[in-house]
C-alpha cells in the first residue's frame, strides 16, 4: 500500500510536483496560503487541509516546497506546524531552498519528536517539476532516503544522497553558483555575437555542440533570443537564493567573488523589472550596456 503524502506549498514548483504523485496514485493531503491551487488539486482527487498541524495528523509522509527559511521554521516549529499534528515513524521531507543552518535545526527538532527528516531541495525549474525530471539533493540519515527514494523517483531523475543533515542545502548553493555564473556568461556571449553583427542564434547552435554546451545555453540562450522572460523560476526567488550562498560563503570565511557579481546584476535587474520575471532578462541589461538590439 502506498503512504499516505502531505503537501505542502503548491507554487509553480509544488503544484506540479504534488499532481505527479496524485498521477502516480499516493493518497495526497494538500496545504497552501493560497486556496486556488488548493481547490484545484481537490478537483483532481486531493483532500485539502486547514494547516500543517492538521495535514500532519493525516499522512505518513509530509513534503514542503515553500519560498525560504522563515517559512520552513514557521511551517515544521510554529503552534500549528507540522510537528504538532505529527506522530513518531512519520517522515519530512522539506524540498525548499533553505540555509543549510536551518535544515540542521529542522532536523533536530523533528529528530526530538522521533520523525525523520530530509532536506532535499531541487533543481530543474518549472519544466522538470512538470515533467518529473527535477534533480533532487538529499541530506539527512541513509534510512529516511531509502524510504524517500520511490517518493522522490516519481518527481525526480537525478536523485543523490549527499550527505547528514543540510548536505542537500549545501548542495543546491552550489548548484545556484553554478547556474547564475552561467546564465550571465550566456548573456554576454549572445551580447558580445550581436554587439559584433554576428547571428546570436547561429552562435548558440554551434556552442551547443563544443566544450560550451550545457542546460543553461540551451534552455536560457533560447529565452534570451526569443525576448521570452516569462519565469521558470522566479528572480525573486533565485535571488533569495543567492542571499543564501553568500550568507553561506561569510558563515565560512569564504570570499565567492562570482556570486557576489551575479548578485549584483540580480538586483539592478529587480530594480528595472520587478521579481516576477526570469534571471535570463539579465541579457536585456548588457544590451542596454551595449546598445544593441535584440
Amino acid at each position: 500500500m502506498k503512504e499516505r503524502i502531505g503537501f505542502i506549498g503548491l507554487g509553480i514548483m509544488g503544484r506540479a510536483m504534488a499532481e505527479n504523485l496524485l498521477k502516480a496514485g499516493y493518497p495526497l493531503v494538500v496545504h497552501n496560503r493560497s486556496q486556488a491551487a488548493v481547490a484545484e488539486l481537490a478537483a483532481a482527487g486531493a483532500i485539502p487541509a486547514t494547516s500543517p498541524e492538521a495535514l500532519a495528523q493525516q499522512v505518513d509522509v509530509v513534503i514542503s516546497c515553500v519560498s525560504d527559511s522563515p517559512d520552513v521554521e514557521a511551517i515544521v516549529l510554529g503552534s500549528q506546524g507540522i510537528l504538532a499534528g505529527a506522530r513518531p515513524g512519520m517522515l519530512y521531507i522539506d524540498m525548499s531552498t533553505i540555509a543549510p543552518a536551518t535544515a540542521r535545526r529542522v532536523y533536530a527538532a523533528c529528530k526530538d519528536k522521533q520523525v525523520a527528516a530530509l532536506d532535499a531541495p531541487v533543481s530543474g525549474g518549472d519544466i522538470g517539476a512538470r515533467q518529473g525530471t527535477l534533480s533532487i539533493m538529499v541530506g539527512g540519515d541513509e534510512e529516511a532516503f531509502q524510504r524517500a527514494l520511490p517518493i522522490l523517483q516519481i518527481m525526480g531523475k537525478n536523485i543523490v544522497h549527499i550527505g547528514a543533515a543540510g548536505a542537500g542545502q549545501v548542495t543546491k548553493a552550489c548548484n545556484q553558483i553554478v547556474v547564475a555564473l552561467t546564465v550571465q556568461a550566456v548573456a554576454e556571449a549572445l551580447t558580445l555575437a550581436q554587439r559584433s553583427g554576428v547571428d546570436g542564434a547561429k552562435v548558440r547552435e554551434a556552442l551547443l555542440g563544443g566544450f560550451a554546451q550545457s542546460r543553461v545555453l540551451e534552455v536560457h540562450g533560447q529565452r534570451m533570443l526569443q525576448g521570452d522572460f516569462s519565469p521558470g523560476f522566479k528572480l525573486s526567488l533565485f535571488r533569495k537564493d543567492m542571499n543564501i550562498v553568500t550568507q553561506t560563503g561569510r558563515e565560512l570565511k569564504l570570499p565567492l567573488f562570482g556570486a557576489l557579481q551575479a548578485s549584483g546584476l540580480m538586483d539592478a535587474l529587480l530594480a528595472q523589472s520587478g521579481g516576477d520575471i526570469d534571471f535570463s532578462a539579465v541579457v536585456s541589461l548588457y544590451e542596454q550596456l551595449s546598445q544593441t538590439d535584440r
